[in-house]
């Protein structure tokens, strides 16, 4: 934090060097217009989000300090109090974003060094702020450690879990690792027998599991199962996908609700992402067992998402199509992820089809002159203010939409 602003510059300059500057000139570079439209999200975000002399963002644009109030922390006080800086939650959707742009551009040495570099040199010391070394198991907190001891969420630092492990895997560079292996021993902390398993959602606050904790706690685990072959962390993601399976799901229609309180209370709400990452965890148990089961219940998952988190649409001109109900958008690029892990899986690319539609449709329809974008595809409706991981989440779904554009159907 304590960078100067002349050095920000420099490194902000580097950043979008790497990205829509360089593809505006030479689009046939990318020879992708995923990718193109994911870098040109990520030139926007920055230019409208750095706080100068820092390598951290703001949460909002424009940015309304003294009038916005947090409506996911676990604290009251925390989430009215004024913040010049993002919550961790919304900054954290700049490292999956640049991690999807890693991943669609693997196949260019340049690029992807390129972007490692800016994850490297900003995205990882601006989320080295939120750092928390004060309470054990050392983890991330909700908002920077300069300001008074936040609330830390099991949620927030398994997304972070998920991104190292990922980063690793393209890189093999052993720090990622032992950044996720860190972060699991706080997850694992988080868990107990009440209810029969699973992780809370706030260390500060243990009344409910959630499976906004514990299905991508499951993906986590799996993913550091394929990245060091331990098998503990195999029976732990298994484990996991199990009791949320058992204890979450609407056998109804295959989606999953949101909590359950200790009192055994179900919070029924039913948001993209938490189906989403069952989705995905289903899938990579497939991969990893060949278990039919576990493929069945990631194809079901996939139906009932696009029938429920999809609508019918009609545009001005042309054909109808699926397109993304109105939502939060970062619950949506969690969900473009369980059904990337199915089509790596079964080959299916229909569902990916929706996606690229209602994408292609709000770059046109959803997205202003400055290049931020709101949160109805449809252009129906406008957002007084542009939330900062809605836009993270526009990067990363060009991205992993990009890579999906590379393969045939």
């Amino acid at each position: 934090m304590k960078n100067s602003k002349k050095a920000l510059f420099c490194l902000l300059a580097c950043a979008l060097a790497v990205t829509g500057c360089k593809t505006q000139k030479e689009p046939a570079v990318a020879d992708n217009v995923m990718l193109v439209r994911s870098t040109q999200t990520l030139d926007s975000l920055y230019a409208h989000y750095s706080a100068p002399g820092t390598c951290l963002l703001r949460e909002n644009y424009p940015s309304d300090v003294e009038g916005y109030t947090a409506t996911y922390l676990a604290s009251e006080e925390q989430k009215n109090r004024p913040n010049l800086y993002s919550y961790l939650w919304p900054y954290s959707g700049t490292f999956s974003a640049v991690n999807a742009l890693m991943e669609a551009t693997k196949d260019n040495k340049k690029d992807f060094g390129n972007y490692q570099k800016l994850l490297d040199e900003k995205v990882l010391p601006g989320l080295a702020e939120y750092f928390d070394t004060c309470r054990m198991p050392e983890a991330y907190a909700s908002y920077i450690k300069d300001a008074p001891l936040s609330d830390r969420f099991y949620d927030d630092n398994v997304w972070l879990g998920i991104d190292f492990a990922d980063v690793y895997q393209m890189t093999r560079q052993e720090n990622y690792l032992q950044s996720a292996k860190l972060i699991w021993k706080f997850i694992e902390s988080g868990m107990d027998d009440c209810l029969g398993g699973g992780i809370y959602w706030c260390e500060q606050k243990k009344e409910s599991k959630n499976t906004c904790s514990n299905a991508p706690g499951s993906v986590f685990a799996l993913k550091l199962f394929k990245a060091t072959r331990d098998s503990s962390y195999f029976e732990k993601g298994k484990s996991l996908y199990e009791w949320t399976k058992a204890t979450l799901q609407d056998t109804t229609d295959c989606l999953y609700f949101d909590n359950m309180r200790l009192d055994g209370e179900i919070g029924r709400a039913k948001f993209a992402y938490n189906s989403g990452q069952m989705m995905q965890s289903a899938a990579l148990l497939y991969q990893l067992t060949g278990n039919e089961q576990y493929l069945k219940d990631a194809q079901a998952i996939a139906a009932a998402c696009h029938n429920y988190f999809f609508m019918e649409f009609t545009p001005e001109q042309g054909a109808p199509f699926h397109m993304l109900k109105k939502g939060d958008v970062w619950f949506t690029a969690v969900m473009l992820r369980g059904f990337m892990e199915l089509y790596q899986t079964d080959g299916n690319k229909a569902y990916l089809d929706s996606f690229a539609r209602s994408l292609d449709y709000a770059w046109i329809h959803a997205r202003e002159d400055n290049g931020l974008f709101n949160t109805d595809f449809t252009g129906k409706s406008r957002d007084n203010r542009k939330w900062l991981l809605t836009q993270a989440a526009m990067v990363e779904m060009y991205a992993r939409l990009a890579v999906s554009a590379n393969q045939p159907l």
